[in-house]
């Protein structure tokens, strides 16, 4: 019987806490690592487990909400403190604006990990792509009426971005990609976490640099791999278990994520710590379940993503993340019989490709947005859908996979 997400937060909440006597010997559960194809709820689960275990006290606002945090999470960081001033008055200068915090206040101001972001995010995207954090700077304004202020923008309050070009030309002040800026975000949240860690090592917390985090038990970690290529995404993924097993303190983490690979590597760099990994699995009744996975991927992949492809095609129940499905399947089927691209294992008229299924594969499999991952389909959309999905299964001859029911 499935559960609500709800119960789902709950679950990994007990998950990592003593079930046995402290007479017994036991591990306790570091880190959760958790599969879950877009679409199925993962930032609704990490929003869930929030509710769950934030605690407040009399104070609502500011650093003493801060003092008494029980949780961060990434995609926190993602919705609510970033966003783009695309300056349209003058259209010349957008910036990506970073709304005040303690959090952001203490990694930039305080510990001046500024040029650790630079070079993480150089690092996983372009060297030749730099962001640049403000210093503070005064501006002048006028209201309707005409009368004059001077307004003073606080320093580290604003990135903006160049490319050096190959004839060592600047492209400046440019606006990234969302997936560029996403992982800008996570750069600057990783730095955030490093310097957690490194405050929480410290037993004695009257020995600490900063007390703001000594009640802080989760980091819930939510697919920080938005368009990485493969290589950065290992580099990635063994940055961040190596940064986990330093931990040193009774810090608990949870990793959601929607990429085979991000699972595969780090379920690999964990091998050695206590940690428990699950499938996340949504019923067509709307409830969940978490199903405990044995080895290092969450399953055959690319048969279970076929499987998931058929049942929404008997049922109708077809919506734009499904041809993301479709690619990963035409992706790896590729790799497996050594073709140089995806498309190649397309159906062809007269030997030709049909340029339309090429390009609604490869448009309705990068949606920037969770919403549109759900947005259905229109029905030539559908039928070229169940199509495709018909013409690869009598092409390579796939069995039906058992994972339908």
């Amino acid at each position: 019987m499935g559960k609500t997400l709800g119960e789902i937060a709950q679950e990994l909440k007990d998950a990592v806490h003593r079930t046995k006597p402290l007479s017994e010997k036991v591990s306790e559960v570091k880190v959760q690592l958790i599969y879950a194809f877009n679409g199925t709820g993962k930032t609704r689960l990490s929003r869930e487990f929030k509710k769950l275990v934030a605690t407040k006290d009399n104070h609502s606002e500011g650093e003493q909400e801060n003092l008494t945090r029980k949780i961060i999470y990434y995609n926190a960081f993602t919705e609510d403190l970033f966003y783009w001033d695309n300056d349209l008055t003058l259209d010349a200068e957008p910036k990506l604006k970073i709304q005040r915090n303690s959090f952001t206040d203490w990694v930039l101001k305080d510990q001046g990990q500024d040029r650790n972001i630079i070079a993480n995010f150089q690092r996983y995207t372009n060297e030749k792509l730099t962001p640049r954090f403000n210093q503070e700077y005064t501006i002048k304004t006028k209201n309707e009426i005409g009368i004059e202020t001077v307004v003073k923008v606080e320093a580290f309050s604003e990135v903006t971005f160049s490319f050096q070009r190959g004839d060592d030309s600047l492209s400046e002040n440019i606006k990234i990609s969302k997936g560029e800026e996403s992982n800008f975000i996570w750069c600057v949240f990783f730095s955030l976490l490093e310097l957690v860690v490194e405050a929480l090592n410290v037993p004695e917390p009257t020995d600490r640099e900063t007390n703001k985090y000594d009640r802080l038990e989760y980091v819930f970690i939510d697919d920080p791999v938005s368009s990485l290529d493969e290589n950065h995404l290992i580099e990635l993924a063994v940055d961040l278990a190596r940064l986990i097993k330093s931990s040193k303190s009774n810090l608990k983490f949870i990793i959601t994520t929607h990429n085979p690979l991000f699972y595969n590597v780090l379920y690999n760099e964990f091998k050695k710590e206590t940690f428990k990994k699950f499938l996340l699995k949504k019923y067509e009744d709307g409830e969940y379940e978490l199903e405990p996975q044995s080895n290092d991927s969450p399953f055959s992949y690319h048969l279970y993503l076929k499987a998931e492809l058929e049942k929404a095609i008997e049922t109708g129940q077809l919506n734009k993340y499904h041809f993301n499905f479709l690619r990963n399947i035409y992706e790896k089927t590729s790799t497996f019989l050594g073709y140089q691209n995806w498309t190649d294992l397309l159906p062809k008229v007269e030997g030709a490709l049909n340029p339309y299924e090429a390009r609604i594969i490869n448009i309705s499999s990068h949606s920037k947005h969770s919403a549109e991952e759900v947005v259905e389909l229109t029905s030539d959309d559908k039928r070229v859908l169940g199509h495709l999905v018909k013409e690869m299964n009598e092409t390579y001859r796939f069995k039906k996979a058992p994972y339908a029911n």
